[in-house]
């Protein structure tokens, strides 16, 4: 049998070993996935940390040297009621937002928390985060223009997630998430940019329906411009058909019919090109006039003066710009008309030397051939025109008296002095074989020649 006394001290040992065992189990700390255990208290190895900080797994604690508590991973929604922040432009800006801030988990930023925000409780880290975000949102709504705040909105977060982030993990904390609701001004340059993003929108949807219904208008012009020409130009065909019988009548008349034939085409065709013209520059016209209204609504919120100067700039550059139009347009229709006078007299002089050309072909045919022959009878035409001229010479010559003193002896050549003075005054005169010969043309035999004077006997 055994001894009572040694089972009883069996026993008692196996209570001690599993008492300690127990014990043992009892100082080792589980972590929550939602928590950070941390555990302060004496640290040994060479860590330097005044906690230790564990998310996820165990930790033993040893008793009387260290302790242990948890800090809540639960994350904190903080509403930031920015009022009158200035912007870089001195603006004063409302801006709130909401952030969700949570403590990290980070290696290093959990010894923060651990330090900084164990002994706290929730709304004491929720009232220090939101004295954090307060504090940078000024600093970077300062550094940014409100056009950049107000469109600008993923940049806006970016620099505040950037600034806030920086601080929040001195105490430990986290950024989960930021979201900016609508920002207004004292002064309602926002909404006035609002105002103007939404009439640009308006005008641009304007414009892209002016322009569709330009193209149609267009297209439509430029078929019934097509047809025009078309039927232009069959009447064209038409009237030419009909010229060119008329040419063997009149040659001319088949001229002029050709040529206001093909007025007619050029006048329509330009006058429907110049339709188009002026139908685009309306549209061009009311397109600038609506981008100005654009610019002038949002001018009126920025100052008032200053948008009524430019205004007044832009109508009188538009007005110059039409009135130049205008002059282009005169100057240009003038240089048409002038082109049309020109050709119109370049066809009329071209048809007076065709035919002067046929007259003088006819005239050497008739000549039989013969140039030479035929210059001559052109000159023969023209001699009563020369004998005139000659006679002109001295038509105008005035002898008022002729004194001759005759004393009735003759001369050498039997003839008396008053006979000598009359022969010489008809010498004078230019004989008609020597106007011909001047021209190049030998006069025929039956008109009589010329015998050159004999020469008086020697001494």
């Amino acid at each position: 049998m055994f001894d009572s006394s040694l089972v009883i001290a069996i026993l008692v040992g196996i209570a001690i070993i599993l008492s300690f065992l127990f014990w043992i189990a009892s100082r080792f700390r589980r972590c929550p996935s939602d928590k950070i255990l941390v555990v302060y208290g004496k640290q040994f190895g060479s860590t330097g940390k005044a906690a230790r900080c564990i998310h996820g797994g165990l930790a033993f604690v040893l008793p009387v040297f260290q302790d242990y508590a948890y800090l809540d991973l639960a994350p904190m929604s903080i509403e930031i009621n920015l009022q009158g922040a200035l912007s870089q432009q001195n603006i004063r800006v409302n801006v709130p937002s909401a952030f969700t801030v949570g403590i990290s988990t980070d290696p290093g930023v959990m010894e923060n928390a651990a330090e900084r925000l164990l002994a706290m409780d929730q709304r004491s880290v929720t009232e220090l985060a939101k004295d954090i975000i307060f504090g940078q949102m000024r600093v970077v709504i300062a550094t940014m223009p409100i056009e950049e705040i107000n469109a600008d909105r993923d940049k806006l977060v970016a620099n505040i997630s950037s600034g806030v982030e920086v601080e929040l993990k001195k105490v430990g904390l986290r950024l989960i998430n930021v979201n900016i609701q609508d920002i207004t001004d004292e002064s309602g340059y926002i909404e006035a940019l609002g105002k103007d993003a939404a009439a640009r929108a308006i005008n641009d949807a304007k414009i892209k329906v002016a322009e569709k219904e330009r193209d149609g208008e267009i297209g439509k012009a430029e078929a019934d411009r097509e047809k025009r020409i078309r039927v232009a130009a069959a009447h064209a065909n038409a009237v030419q058909g009909e010229n060119e019988a008329a040419v063997q009548m009149a040659n001319s008349n088949a001229s002029r019919k050709e040529r206001e034939a093909e007025a007619t085409r050029l006048g329509t065709a330009a006058e429907k090109v110049k339709s188009a013209d002026a139908l685009r520059e309306a549209y061009a016209a009311e397109e600038q006039a609506e981008r100005q209204r654009a610019k002038r609504e949002e001018a009126e919120q920025v100052a008032t003066i200053v948008v009524a100067a430019e205004i007044e700039k832009r109508k009188v550059e538009i007005l110059a710009e039409a009135e130049a139009e205008k002059v282009r347009r005169l100057k240009r229709g003038e240089a048409d008309g002038i082109r049309l006078v020109l050709e119109a007299q370049a066809e009329g002089q071209k048809a007076i030397l065709v035919k002067k050309a046929e007259g003088l072909q006819a005239l050497v045919m008739s000549a039989g051939g013969d140039p030479k022959a035929a210059a001559q009878l052109m000159v023969t035409e023209q001699l009563p025109l020369l004998v005139a001229e000659q006679v002109k010479a001295i038509s105008g010559v005035k002898i008022d008296k002729i004194t001759v003193w005759d004393n009735g002896s003759t001369g050498p050549d039997g003839k008396t002095r008053t006979a000598d003075f009359l022969s010489g005054l008809a010498g004078s005169l230019p004989p008609l074989h020597e106007i011909t010969r001047n021209a190049g043309i030998e006069l025929p035999s039956y008109l009589g020649k010329i015998t050159p004077p004999t020469p008086p006997p020697a001494g």
